[in-house]
């Protein structure tokens, strides 16, 4: 595997090169960075213009100056990264630009890219499971709508819904019962459509989802929970549970005994972890916490899988890890949801909870607080988060269907089949897996692609990321600016090709890596 990562390294690197070499000759010869300043009327311009040449070394022809640039940039490898300054960025050092509008971008995609994938991946394979019935006529419809839809327009509607009247409803979050009924009767029908099944099936299940959906948004009237939201003790282990089901149908199913026992006993864990955690947050301050915290109860639930899951301990011990990560992850979330009080009494009321523009509020940067960092990060997330989502999913719903139609109609399933197993095991043990191949590519391309920054995200929702910079370096001809930009991006495709490479060989065992 060395030999080969090796080998990718190399071959990418030559094209690397040649493609910043075109890439900066382009930039170079497109205009006058210093076109603006011969514009003015400053006495004192000659002696600017003069400096400025000097730094940028524009008396230097770009052939040449390409070279000046690359050995700055191969400095990188040794931790001495000189990329030069930005006119663009009032004449600031590209390394820190890029550190920080990479940082910005990470943590606006990352989100959006896994939530994504997870939600698209699994509705694209529940449609493939119900190919021709109602549920995936719908959201085939839709998906091509979504697919179609403009990022610009998308993030203008989420503004306006999503932020300006949603907040208003925050307001006084009552459901009218109008409102509840309409909304209960759709999810019902949500729910009905992903269980299919005979009449009978179809009636049970949508009269259970009916009425559990009416019970839960007649309880958020009664409680208000909508305007000082949180988790608790029953809470966490309550969506520990729900956890430790979904993994379940996932992994080892319902049929082991053990499995069902060791993985649903991570829901009493985390309950009983609720009250230590506490004092494991107040004693273990900023990210140390967090980490620590899923890190115990990943280590819990191995624990347990190993000593107490008989024959099957590692697949188990497997499951029971990652409910206990993210068992964790919801002790880290409660946490948060603490002071949300403290929050709300921080922002702007005019503003609301759900921010439209800029990626933190002053007011909140000033606290040094960790959870009402959080909090105000993710509010400022949840409009951007969702217009790439909205786009992403509809495109990862079609090729997970049509991967996983693909696979299911393949002779060793077919086989499978026919050795009695069940329909749970042939599809998550056989189908998925295979289905996956094509998705890792597409998830490598666009990970690759997306750090180079969602440009009308970022200027629709005013998001200083890396789609930011990129346009300002274009429109003021700013070399290094774009240049820093395209290294970034350039590396990020290589590795992703990379991955996806390595994702190969582990979801086909045909593949192998030499």
């Amino acid at each position: 595997m060395l030999s080969f990562i090796l080998r990718r390294l190399a071959a990418t690197l030559v094209v690397l090169l040649v493609a910043s070499f075109i890439v900066y000759q382009l930039t170079a010869i497109s205009g006058d960075p210093l076109a603006e300043l011969r514009a003015s009327r400053d006495p004192d311009i000659q002696s600017k213009l003069a400096y400025l040449s000097d730094v940028l070394d524009l008396d230097t022809p770009p052939l040449l100056r390409y070279f000046l640039w690359l050995g700055g940039a191969a400095g990188c490898l040794v931790g001495q990264c000189d990329l030069g300054v930005s006119i663009a960025k009032g004449q600031g050092e590209v390394t820190e630009l890029l550190a920080g509008a990479m940082m910005s971008t990470l943590q606006l995609i990352t989100l959006a890219t896994i939530l994504s994938i997870l939600v698209g991946v699994a509705v694209g394979m529940t449609t493939a499971l119900r190919q021709y019935s109602g549920y995936d006529y719908t959201v085939t419809f839709f998906a091509f709508i979504f697919y179609s839809l403009p990022i610009f327009w998308v993030a203008v509607l989420l503004k306006e819904y999503g932020a300006i009247r949603f907040n208003r409803f925050l307001a006084d979050p009552t459901f009218t019962p109008v409102t509840l009924t309409l909304v209960a009767l759709f999810l019902a029908l949500v729910v009905t459509g992903i269980v299919g099944g005979g009449l009978k099936t179809r009636v049970r299940s949508f009269v259970v989802s009916g009425v559990l959906s009416g019970a839960i948004m007649t309880w958020l009237n009664v409680t208000q929970w909508l305007k000082t939201p949180s988790i608790g003790l029953v809470g966490v282990v309550l969506l520990t549970l729900v956890v430790s089901g979904i993994i379940l149908l996932l992994t080892t199913g319902f049929g082991q005994k053990r499995a069902v026992i060791i993985i649903s006993a991570m829901g009493l864990i985390a309950g009983a972890m609720w009250l230590p955690g506490q004092y494991l947050f107040f004693y273990l301050t900023g990210f140390t916490g967090i980490i620590a915290m899923i890190a115990i109860m990943a280590i819990i639930g191995i624990t347990l899988g190993l000593l107490f899951g008989g024959d099957a301990k590692r697949e188990i011990a497997r499951a029971a890890g990652i409910v206990g990560a993210i068992s964790g992850l919801i002790l880290v979330i409660d946490e948060a949801m603490q002071y949300w009080s403290q929050y709300l009494g921080l922002i702007s009321i005019k503003s609301g909870f759900v921010s439209t523009i800029g990626a933190v509020t002053p007011t909140i940067k000033r606290q040094d607080n960790l959870w009402l960092t959080l909090l105000d990060n993710y509010a400022h997330l949840i409009l951007p988060t969702a217009a790439l989502m909205i786009v992403s999913v509809a495109g990862y719903t079609r090729y997970a269907r049509a991967s996983l139609l693909e696979v299911m109609n393949q002779d060793y399933i077919r086989t499978a089949r026919a050795k009695g197993l069940s329909e749970r095991v042939v599809v998550v043990r056989h189908a998925f897996r295979n289905a996956m191949i094509p998705i890792a590519t597409i998830i490598a391309f666009d990970i690759s692609g997306l750090i180079g920054g969602a440009i009308i995200t970022e200027r629709v929702f005013a998001w200083e990321g890396m789609g930011a910079l990129f346009s300002a370096g274009l429109g003021h001809v700013d070399v290094n600016l774009v240049m820093g930009f395209f290294l970034i991006t350039g590396l990020f495709a290589v590795v992703g090709n990379l991955v996806a490479d390595l994702l190969y060989s582990s979801l086909d065992p045909r593949i192998r890596v030499s």
